[in-house]
């Protein structure tokens, strides 16, 4: 479970230097830092369950979650990457429970195509696949032809072009545009043409 340090410094209110109590916890292997002001009590939780804490606001996006839907065959144990908007700058943190690496994408697109998963006492927020892959799009330099985005999708990035072919075009068609980037026109033109 996870714990603020508001949170333990009330539950240890009774002792004399509940600071010092919660360093003595963290020594003793009874409690994880997971970022500044915030502790997990179990080394086992899945680290998928803490990167809203580590950053935010962000949920689970790019590669990690297009490994997760298979739609590229990568996956990079306990990488978990994330987006989020207004930090200027990609953010990468690390800890027992994983590498987490953080990058902006446009504010006005980015509460569109994620679903909130609850997991036991944890929550957390995952992208839809049509969103993960227009936040990796977005990310990379843009191609110059459709020809050249094809190959930045099956032979670079190498998706699978059967998962690909199975996203929901309508979210593709509304949130491609919002990113104002020619990779999600390229890839507007790509659904078009298939």
């Amino acid at each position: 479970m996870i714990f603020t340090t508001q949170q333990l410094i009330e539950k240890y209110n009774n002792l004399a230097d509940p600071k010092g109590k919660i360093s003595r916890d963290v020594d003793k292997g009874l409690l994880f830092p997971v970022s500044r002001g915030f502790y997990e009590n179990n080394q086992d939780t899945d680290g998928i369950k803490l990167a809203q804490f580590i950053y935010g606001p962000s949920y689970l996006s790019f590669d990690y979650v297009l490994a997760y839907y298979s739609i590229i065959p990568e996956a990079v144990y306990k990488t978990y990457t994330c987006a989020t908007f207004g930090k200027k700058k990609k953010k990468e943190y690390k800890n027992i429970f994983g590498n987490y690496i953080y990058r902006d994408i446009p504010k006005e697109v980015f509460s569109y195509g994620v679903k909130l998963i609850e997991d036991g006492s944890y929550s957390y927020q995952i992208a839809l696949p049509e969103k993960a892959l227009c936040d990796k799009l977005y990310t990379i330099s843009p191609v110059l032809s459709l020809k050249q985005f094809k190959a930045l999708l099956f032979e670079d990035l190498r998706i699978d072009e059967t998962e690909l072919n199975k996203m929901d075009r309508k979210i593709i068609f509304k949130i491609a545009p919002m990113y104002h980037k020619k990779n999600l026109d390229w890839l507007i033109a790509y659904f078009k043409e298939n």
